[in-house]
């Protein structure tokens, strides 16, 4: 069965973000499989559930699957501190957050792509020509999300800090619509808004997260959910099917454009660009001391910003246990 559109979507073709509204956080959608076991998984537009359903993942289950969908990683994340739902995936720096503020989360499987689509992005007209020329201007960004960090990590290599830029916490609809409209001097996101912006020719791109930023993004889970061994034995199952259609992707990206561009809304061009510029190039890393390291330093650069109450302990927020025989979180991501 097909999922119904949800309002609320993150991700929608560029004249309905334009005029977006805001909406619920959530909307449950459908269940797939069967059995006495139901793991409730929280997701993003065009996420887990289509890449799985486009490879074929989500054939014999046996347990079953209530999706819900988020416009972004932290309201997901504060599902999952609630107990509503098992598992999610989120980008790398929604977790710190979530962390930060004490929530029961785990980080149970993780992903290393390129960090190309992680963009800061100026107007066609705009004067800037490097991030140095960032100070004194404004700059629009989702707080907590994973450009959250990248900004502050792009200043930082240019000699700056976020208190030397107006920052403008915007959720990415009404980000695009000051940046397109010229209320803002530029706009910190991820794909695929950037491939939006310059497929449309509407902007250019500033500097890119790339060797900035750590490129990894997450699947986490309620600890709750993990200390149940039948909830667990479906995280195991879904962690690995996950996995399969991640590397489907990077083997059929054509074919996944079109998929993605029919459930998010998205031209197919500007899914296309977004696929081949970050989402094939995801591949299965194991939760390690690397990756907990990395993580350790958003949370740190947060803490220090006082954009978190309290310094994070972030090897406290992690299980290894699903790591298996997978490569080192520092694996170079698919070209």
């Amino acid at each position: 069965m097909r999922r119904r559109l949800v309002p609320a979507a993150l991700l929608l073709p560029l004249a309905l973000l334009l005029t977006a509204c805001g909406g619920s956080s959530s909307a449950s959608t459908d269940t797939d499989g069967t059995g006495p076991v139901t793991l409730d998984v929280g997701d993003q537009k065009g996420g887990s559930e289509a890449i799985l359903r486009a490879a074929g993942e989500l054939e014999n289950l046996h347990y079953k699957i209530k999706w819900s969908t988020f416009t972004s990683g932290p309201p997901l994340l504060e599902a999952v501190n609630a107990r509503a739902v098992d598992i999610g995936g989120v980008g790398n720096t929604p977790p710190v957050f979530a962390a930060g503020a004490g929530s029961k989360i785990t980080v149970v499987a993780a992903w290393h792509g390129t960090s190309k689509g992680d963009t800061i992005l100026v107007p066609n007209g705009s004067k800037l020509t490097g991030t140095r020329q960032l100070k004194g201007r404004s700059v629009a960004v989702a707080q907590g999300s994973s450009a959250h960090y990248q900004l502050v990590a792009s200043l930082e290599k240019a000699g700056l800090s976020l208190s030397d830029v107006k920052v403008k916490y915007l959720q990415p609809a009404d980000a695009l619509a000051a940046f397109t409209s010229g209320k803002v001097d530029a706009w910190a996101v991820w794909d695929p808004y950037t491939s939006q912006i310059l497929q449309a020719g509407r902007g250019r791109v500033l500097t890119t997260g790339d060797g900035v930023t750590n490129g990894l993004t997450f699947q986490v889970a309620s600890p709750a959910a993990l200390k149940d061994p039948e909830k667990a034995a479906a995280v195991k199952d879904y962690l690995a099917r996950l996995r399969r259609a991640t590397d489907w992707v990077h083997d059929h990206q054509e074919e996944w454009a079109k998929v993605w561009a029919k459930d998010t809304g998205l031209p197919y061009e500007v899914a296309l660009a977004s696929v081949r510029r970050t989402n094939s190039t995801r591949v299965a890393v194991a939760v390690d001391d690397p990756l907990v390291a990395s993580e350790q330093r958003i949370a740190d650069a947060f803490a220090e910003l006082r954009l978190i109450p309290h310094k994070v302990d972030f090897a406290g927020f992690v299980d290894r246990r699903y790591n298996g025989g997978l490569p080192p979180s520092t694996t170079p991501a698919k070209g």
